[in-house]
């Protein structure tokens, strides 16, 4: 959990966009006189991680939150908008980017496609070593590979083997050193728990929070798993397609959600304790992000929606430490 003292911005987005273009190829298009088209995956999307906190980005498949983590390790180009690490703009002429970067890392959703199954995991987990020079002698190679083992309850002995013989769980736990061997500050952990089962998942769900404590760590961490989130998030921000809706503390959000597509989503929430009472899934379908629609993105499937609501767009705004973008809880209709 972040101080006082740590209540600083490590990561600011200012207006951040990602567009991709899936267009039909070049020949098709002048045979059919068609247009180029783009697909705007991330749209507008501005906020801050704190320093020693845990902002979680969750939202349905499609919504854009993956491809904000990739923007901001910088696995995709920025079409627009600004990233900032401690302070200084990674695209800024004259910013030495990589080695801001190298302050920062990602765990992979999936733990049997992200391992090179041809590297011993003692190989895989020291390349950042190796790559960053962080290491004087071989030997102290060696022995920082082994630490990073037993930080997250393997043993150094499984520095001989390789991926296949490891379950998923055991996977994510190397990916995860090998993350940590390049002593990072910021984690980028894209679903890192989904391809597991539940019991595996609670188990690294404890190592990571135990990590941040000890390690000073501070994450970003992407899920569609509410429940999950609730268990790790300082605080939660909500995405629809490519845009922020809701950014709250997570305690508040769970406790009281204000947009009306994070109401949905809790109401989705199976809760053995609310058997007898009615519940309202998220209704409708997400609109097709190559042409979304006017106004709010929600409108279409938003029981509260007006024709202000879709006609203009809302923008994220709000007091203390919640932000919601939504004409109906601005007018108060909700």
């Amino acid at each position: 959990m972040p101080t006082d003292l740590d209540n600083r911005s490590l990561v600011r987005l200012i207006e951040v966009g990602r567009d991709f273009d899936v267009s039909r190829p070049w020949l098709n298009r002048v045979v059919e006189g068609a247009p180029r088209q783009l697909l705007r995956a991330v749209d507008s999307v501005s906020f801050e991680v704190r320093k020693s906190e845990t902002l979680a980005l969750v939202g349905e498949s499609g919504c854009g939150k993956s491809t904000v983590a990739r923007l901001i390790v910088g696995l995709y180009p920025l079409s627009r908008g600004r990233i900032e690490f401690d302070g200084t703009d990674l695209a800024a002429p004259g910013t030495d980017a990589p080695a801001l970067r190298r302050r920062m890392q990602m765990i992979f959703q999936d733990p049997y496609a992200s391992l090179n199954p041809r590297w011993r995991v003692r190989d895989i987990v020291a390349e950042p070593i190796r790559v960053l020079g962080l290491a004087a002698s071989p030997q102290a190679e060696r022995d920082e590979v082994a630490e990073l083992l037993r930080q997250v309850k393997l043993s150094p002995d499984d520095g001989d083997k390789y991926p296949h013989e490891f379950s998923g769980g055991q996977r994510q736990r190397i990916s995860i050193a090998r993350a940590l061997s390049g002593n990072p500050e910021f984690l980028v952990c894209d679903e890192p728990t989904s391809a597991l089962d539940v019991s595996v998942q609670a188990q690294i769900l404890n190592l990571m929070t135990e990590l941040q404590e000890r390690l000073g760590l501070t994450y970003l961490f992407i899920s569609h798993n509410l429940a999950v989130v609730s268990h790790i998030a300082d605080r939660v921000g909500v995405m629809y397609l490519g845009r922020m809706v809701e950014l709250a503390e997570a305690d508040q959000l769970f406790a009281s959600p204000r947009h009306p597509y994070t109401r949905m989503l809790m109401d989705a929430i199976p809760d053995l304790q609310m058997s007898g009472k009615s519940r309202t899934p998220v209704a409708g379908e997400v609109p097709n992000p190559l042409a979304p629609p006017e106004g709010c993105a929600f409108h279409p499937r938003c029981p509260h929606a007006n024709q202000r609501c879709r006609t203009e767009r809302p923008i994220l705004s709000g007091s203390g430490t919640a932000a919601v973008a939504c004409h109906a809880v601005e007018e108060g209709r909700l």
